[in-house]
């Protein structure tokens, strides 16, 4: 899945003002109409994978928190949300190409992070459709190898079938045979 980037999903927002915002976190399930966004984060993430390699990126994190009393029926509009953006960039300049993520859970759902997988309109709502981020190995992804283990073996390549190997006899030096000159004849 392609990772949308911070301008994009801002962009995306700006072209929309006047719809509800609306977040499905999986099949049928949606974020109750009385979320909050709370706080968008910024995470500037360097790393070292497997394979010995340095890493950055970063990640502009929304943060979306439903109160336990239902307080609205609605969504709230786009307008709102670009409001808090604004609000947020005044003291944050936010990276334009940051990988968005949206933070949220329920009583039902753990808290985690999840990547919008789209952003579609349906009727007044655009909706956030959002899918759970996946573990990879960067190293493989890139056409290397994450480094050996203690035995001296690549930990993350694929694992080739070793075949036994087959000694050679040479049956005819073992065996009696006279050949010219032998003195067997």
């Amino acid at each position: 899945m392609e990772t949308l980037k911070w301008q994009s999903f801002k962009e995306q927002l700006q072209a929309n003002p006047t719809l509800d915002l609306q977040f499905q976190y999986a099949e049928n399930a949606w974020v109750e109409a009385s979320y909050h966004i709370t706080e968008i984060k910024q995470a500037p993430i360097t790393s070292v994978d497997c394979g010995g390699v340095m890493n950055a990126w970063t990640e502009v994190i929304v943060q979306l928190w439903v109160p336990e009393e239902e307080q609205q029926l609605r969504s709230m509009k786009v307008r709102k949300a670009l409001s808090i953006v604004d609000l947020v960039e005044k003291a944050l300049p936010l990276n334009p190409n940051a990988i968005v993520k949206i933070e949220f859970g329920n009583a039902l759902f753990d808290t985690r992070q999840m990547l919008p997988k789209e952003l579609r309109i349906d009727g007044e709502n655009l909706i956030v459709d959002l899918r759970p981020d996946a573990v990879q190995c960067k190293a493989i992804t890139r056409g290397g190898s994450c480094g050996t283990n203690e035995k001296g073996e690549e930990c993350c390549t694929p694992a080739v079938e070793v075949k036994p190997k087959i000694q050679l006899k040479n049956l005819v030096a073992e065996a009696p045979s006279c050949a010219p000159g032998s003195g067997c004849c």
